[in-house]
């Protein structure tokens, strides 16, 4: 399971933050600023951290994935429904880790402007479906059927 767990991680985390990194470079802001302000979700000050505050701003995206890519994996494994269709399952778990953090964590922890534009939806949206639940489903998918059968 860790290994699952923590190649879920690697791939998810990796694709996600290197989306985040482009469309922080399209909208001027930088990739810098912006794990900056990840890492200020549990630590305020590492917005005025430059080069630390961005390196635990990756220490948390990832750390975060791989609570997303756990909470996958340990519910997939009693769940054969979730093998059999890793598609399925993974773009509805990456609507519940939009949901998750997009409606619930983030407007906890920051004073962000509701409801989100429309573009921050899809931008969002298509980032936890396709980016991060759908492989993350794939990855546990391919890693339980090989466990099983060998």
């Amino acid at each position: 399971m860790a290994r699952t767990i923590a190649l879920a991680t690697l791939v998810a985390g990796t694709i996600d933050i290197l989306y985040a990194a482009l469309l922080s470079a399209i909208y001027g802001r930088g990739p810098a600023a912006m794990l900056r302000y990840v890492a200020s979700g549990p630590l305020p000050s590492a917005k005025d951290m430059g080069a630390a505050g961005s390196a635990l701003g990756l220490i948390v995206h990832f750390t975060l994935m791989a609570i997303m890519a756990g909470v996958y994996v340990l519910a997939a494994r009693d769940r054969p429904s979730m093998i059999a269709k890793p598609i399925h399952w993974g773009a509805l778990y990456g609507l519940v880790t939009y949901v998750v953090m997009n409606l619930i964590v983030v407007p906890l922890r920051f004073d962000t402007p509701m409801p989100p534009t429309p573009l921050s939806i899809a931008f969002q949206l298509f980032a936890h479906v396709v980016l991060v639940g759908i492989p993350i489903a794939k990855i546990t998918t391919r890693s339980l059927q090989t466990t099983r059968f060998a």
